[in-house]
């Protein structure tokens, strides 16, 4: 058995778009542009490394968004960029049989999951993974909240030598933080950790989340929940514009709601609010079953009564001495 740490990087394209409109033949949040990873022994000794880039076949004009995070330009994945098909092979049969997988959070594994099954390749290969934040957070502070990799490698002393929001450089500062970890310890102790984590609303994906996406460019809360009531809150099965319930606020920028379509019911929609570069929020929308227990969580809240503000007792006027 060994690891194989994982880190991506992936295009999307920018809301209204051509791109953004097209109806592909498996939904995904991303497309792929760059893998690394790092393997580890089973003694969590450092064994290799990969790296490619892969050339889009959808989104095939970077989000300039994107591009600046990551500095991988439209010119590189044409002159360098590998097929995405040619590239899963090399991927793969580095890993060879065996693995077992981590990330630095829940988006990765996700991702290539979704890409593979756009190209209509198997993902059974990538079945054994866990989150390496929650192995983290539970042996060390016990936080629920989703750690930066920054952050986590300040904890352990671990000083940054390869550049950030590079797939190769990401994977292996989280192999160095994978490498001071109790992995065996962590993995069995994982589903108690994952439902400490979902419990909190910190941003998990959870069982029953059908539908996700990511919207850019607002400028405060109120814009971003009011884009997603007048026209960024289509029905996952037909498209049509849902209503929203009541809001439901959560630990740092997050809220929630149930939505209707008048055709096919209910749905829990789950928003992370999170600041980019520019100053302006990111939002990532998440779509919930009604059947699933973050719908089932939502209504619980909802139902308990509203706390209703104190009133501030009018001030007496100032006594004059006649």
């Amino acid at each position: 058995m060994q690891y194989i740490i994982l880190d991506m990087e992936w295009n999307q394209p920018w809301p209204g778009s051509y791109s953004a409109k097209k109806q592909l033949p498996s939904p995904i949040r991303g497309e792929i542009i760059q893998i690394g990873a790092v393997r580890m022994t089973q003694a969590q000794q450092l064994d290799g490394e990969f790296q490619i880039l892969i050339r889009p076949k959808y989104y095939k004009k970077m989000n300039r968004k994107v591009a600046s995070l990551t500095g991988i330009k439209d010119a590189a994945l044409k002159e360098h960029g590998v097929e995405f098909t040619a590239a899963m092979e090399q991927f793969k049969s580095w890993c060879a049989d065996d693995s077992v997988f981590l990330t630095w959070g829940f988006d990765d594994i996700a991702i290539l999951r979704e890409n593979l099954a756009l190209h209509g390749l198997d993902d059974a290969w990538t079945a054994r993974w866990y989150n390496a934040q929650l192995i983290f957070n539970a042996q060390t502070d016990g936080a629920t909240s989703q750690r930066a990799l920054k952050t986590a490698m300040e904890m352990m002393g671990i000083a940054p030598t390869r550049p950030a929001h590079d797939a190769l450089g990401d994977a292996y500062h989280t192999a160095l933080i994978c490498a001071k970890l109790r992995l065996g310890e962590g993995i069995e102790a994982y589903e108690q950790a994952l439902k400490s984590h979902e419990n909190g609303f910190h941003g998990a994906q959870m069982p029953g989340c059908i539908h996700r996406s990511v919207l850019h460019g607002y400028k405060d809360k109120t814009q971003a929940l009011g884009a997603v009531h007048a026209r960024e809150n289509p029905c996952p099965v037909c498209g049509r514009q849902m209503r929203c319930g009541r809001w439901l606020s959560q630990p740092g920028k997050r809220c929630m709601t149930m939505a209707v379509c008048d055709e096919h019911g209910e749905f829990l929609v789950r928003l992370r609010l999170a600041d980019e570069p520019d100053g302006t929020l990111r939002v990532s929308r998440l779509v919930y079953e009604s059947s699933s227990e973050a719908a089932e969580s939502y209504r619980k809240l909802a139902e308990k009564p509203r706390r209703r503000p104190r009133r501030r007792k009018a001030k007496s006027p100032a006594r004059t001495n006649e």
